[in-house]
């Protein structure tokens, strides 16, 4: 809600820690793309664990961060999309601040979000799924 108030490039927490580290952009937009990655990952995972679509954990990892990758890469299209139709106004919507790599710098992110939400909450996940199976359905 944040980012959709100010656009990702003006959020002024962001501005204020752009200043206190001497960078050389409003980095708000990376959180987003984390979370874009980190959100998606729980989901997929409760789908295929649920619908038992992969055998072997290795494989269900890999098939989860493939996911949100593709998401992500979807992302990625649908701003280039808006870009190309919006034309001189491109740059308030994408928010790149002039970094060349912002569309790759993205996709890095939501990759380490979907990588910390496998390796930090799969036990979790795995006990809550475990918890909910045991639990007798209401009538």
């Amino acid at each position: 809600m944040v980012g959709g108030h100010y656009t990702y490039a003006e959020v002024p927490l962001f501005d204020t820690i752009k200043e206190l580290f001497s960078l050389e952009r409003n980095n708000y937009d990376k959180v987003g793309h984390f979370a874009q990655g980190f959100v998606p990952a729980i989901i997929a995972r409760e789908i295929l664990i649920r619908k038992n679509v992969v055998n072997g954990r290795a494989w269900l990892n890999v098939i989860i961060v493939s996911i949100c990758l593709a998401f992500s890469a979807f992302y990625e299209l649908i701003e280039w999309w808006v870009a190309i139709s919006t034309g001189e106004n491109a740059e308030a919507f994408l928010g790149t601040q002039g970094y060349i790599w912002d569309t790759q710098s993205d996709m890095a992110m939501a990759l380490l979000g979907a990588f910390c939400a496998v390796v930090f909450l799969a036990k979790y996940h795995d006990a809550q799924l475990t918890k909910l199976a045991k639990t007798p359905l209401s009538p």
